[in-house]
C-alpha cells in the first residue's frame, strides 16, 4: 500500500467504552411470531460455558492514545485499516458478497455472510479506570461469534442498542450493544406476521418500531411498547426502506411516496411533492432534528440517478428537496459531528449541506468523477463518517481519503491493495 502521510487534523471526542470479548454462538430465534421479552440463549451457555477476557488476544498491547480502525470490503475479503495512517492492520479472506455493519460497542462490526451476522473484532477498545480509560489494540479476527439469520439485512444501533432484523424470517434481536460477545447476554426478540426486508429499531424508553410487509409488498410500521403490546402503527407507507433517528429519538421511515415520522408517540406522514417521490436510505444525527434523504421521482427508471436530496424536518414533518450540481448512490449518504448534511457526488466532491437552511455550504473536491454501476453490488465510490472525519473510497483508483469536514482538508490519502466495497469505522472508544 502506498501511502501519503498526514496529521489528524482533531483529538477524538469519543466516550470510552470497556468491552469482554468471549467467543460465543448465539442460537438462531424461533420462525414463530413471539413477544418481544427477554432472553438468554441456552445454546451460547451449552456451547461456551466459560467467558474469554479482552485480552484472550496473545497480542493484545496497550496503545497510548484511542486508535480508531476502518473496515472495508472486497471481492474476497475483508480488511482493516488504521484510520488515522490509513496503513492496513489486517487482512481476512472470506468468500462472497458480504456486507458490514458497526455494532455500535467501538470495537466489532458485523458482517453478513450465508449464516448470519457474524462478528468481526477490529482489535481495538477501551477500558474505563477511575477518570480515564486504558486503550489497547489487538490482531483483528473473523471470531466465531454468530447470530444466526437466513437472510441477514438491516442492523440498527441506537442508545446503546443494537437491533438485527433476519429478511428471510422475519426475525428481529435486539440486545445491548456493548454485550454483543458475551456469553450470558440478554436478547429481546420478535417475529413479524410475514418475512419481509424489513428493518427495526428500539428507542430508550423500550419501544420497539418495526416495519410491516411481506415479500410481495412492505405497507407501514408498529410501534410496540417493552411489553410488546401495539401502541402506534401505519399502513400509509408503501415501499418501507431504511431508517434514521433525529435529535429528540425522532424516527424517519422512508416510503415510495415520502416518508413516515414517529415523534412524541405519533406517527406522521410526509407526502411528497411527485406522485412517485421515494426515499430509501437515510442518515440521522443527534444533533439535528433533520434527516437526510435521497429522492428518487422516476418510477419507470431501470437506475435512476438522482441529483436531488430530501431533508425531512421531525419537528413539522414537512419535506424540502435541495438540487445538487451531481447525482449520488445510496453509499453517498452521511452527516458530520454538527448535524451537517454531507453527500459524496458523482463530479467526486463532498457537498456539505445545512440542514436547517437547506443550502450547499461547501463542496470539498476529492476525487475525479465516478458513475454509479448498474449492478447495486458493484463497488462505488462510498462516504462514512468517523470522528469529524469523512472517509471516502475510490475503487476505480482504489484510494481511500480523510477529508476534516469542519475545515474541507483532505488531510490523508492511501493506496489500497484490494478494490474497496463497502466501508465502515469503528472509534476504539
Amino acid at each position: 500500500m502506498s501511502l501519503t502521510t498526514a496529521t489528524r487534523p482533531a483529538p477524538l471526542r469519543s466516550v470510552a467504552l470497556g468491552l469482554a470479548l468471549p467467543l460465543v454462538l448465539l442460537a438462531g430465534c424461533s420462525s414463530t411470531p413471539a413477544a418481544s421479552t427477554p432472553s438468554t440463549s441456552a445454546a451460547a451457555t451449552e456451547e461456551h460455558d466459560h467467558d474469554h477476557d479482552e485480552h484472550a488476544s496473545p497480542d493484545a498491547a496497550e496503545a497510548a492514545t484511542v486508535t480508531p480502525r476502518l473496515v472495508i470490503t472486497y471481492d474476497g475479503g475483508v480488511q482493516v485499516l488504521d484510520a488515522t495512517t490509513l496503513e492496513l492492520v489486517e487482512s481476512i479472506d472470506l468468500a462472497g458478497f458480504n456486507r458490514i455493519n458497526p455494532v455500535g460497542d467501538g470495537r466489532s462490526v458485523l458482517v453478513s455472510t450465508s449464516g448470519g451476522f457474524q462478528l468481526l473484532d477490529a482489535g481495538t477498545w477501551a477500558e474505563p479506570h477511575g477518570d480515564h480509560s486504558h486503550y489497547y489494540t489487538a490482531t483483528p479476527e473473523l471470531t466465531d461469534v454468530t447470530f444466526a439469520a437466513t437472510k441477514p439485512g438491516h442492523v440498527v444501533v441506537h442508545e446503546g442498542r443494537t437491533a438485527l432484523f433476519d429478511d428471510g424470517t422475519g426475525e428481529v434481536v435486539v440486545f445491548d450493544s456493548a454485550e454483543v460477545a458475551h456469553a450470558d447476554r440478554e436478547t429481546r426478540e420478535h417475529t413479524t406476521p410475514s418475512a419481509h426486508h424489513g428493518v427495526a429499531v428500539e428507542l430508550s424508553d423500550g419501544s420497539l418500531l418495526v416495519s410491516e410487509g411481506t415479500e410481495d409488498a412492505r405497507t407501514g410500521i408498529r410501534v410496540l411498547d417493552a411489553s410488546d403490546a401495539e401502541i402506534a402503527s401505519s399502513d400509509q407507507c408503501p415501499g418501507v426502506h431504511g431508517e434514521a433517528v433525529a435529535a429528540d429519538e425522532a424516527v424517519v421511515i422512508g416510503c415510495q411516496d415520502g416518508a413516515l415520522v414517529y415523534a412524541g408517540g405519533v406517527i406522521s406522514k410526509v407526502t411528497s411533492p411527485d406522485a412517485y417521490g421515494r426515499i430509501g436510505n437515510q442518515a440521522g444525527s443527534d444533533a439535528s432534528p433533520i434527516v437526510l434523504g435521497d429522492y428518487k421521482s422516476d418510477a419507470e427508471a431501470t437506475l435512476e440517478r438522482p441529483t436531488r436530496i430530501s431533508l425531512i424536518d421531525t419537528r413539522t414533518a414537512e419535506l424540502t428537496l435541495v438540487d445538487l450540481p451531481a447525482s449520488y448512490t445510496f453509499r453517498s449518504l452521511g452527516r458530520g459531528d454538527a448535524g451537517e448534511a454531507l453527500v459524496l457526488g458523482t463530479d467526486g466532491q463532498l457537498h456539505v449541506i445545512d440542514p436547517e437552511t437547506a443550502t450547499i455550504t461547501r463542496s470539498v473536491p476529492v476525487m475525479g468523477a465516478w458513475e454509479e454501476p448498474e449492478d447495486w453490488q458493484k463497488p462505488r465510490p462510498t462516504l462514512t463518517v468517523l470522528d469529524g472525519s469523512a472517509y471516502i473510497t475510490d475503487p476505480a483508483t482504489s484510494t481511500i481519503y480523510a477529508v476534516d469536514i469542519e475545515t474541507g482538508d483532505v488531510w490523508n490519502s492511501a493506496v489500497l491493495t484490494v478494490t474497496p466495497n463497502e466501508l465502515t469505522g469503528v472509534s476504539g472508544a
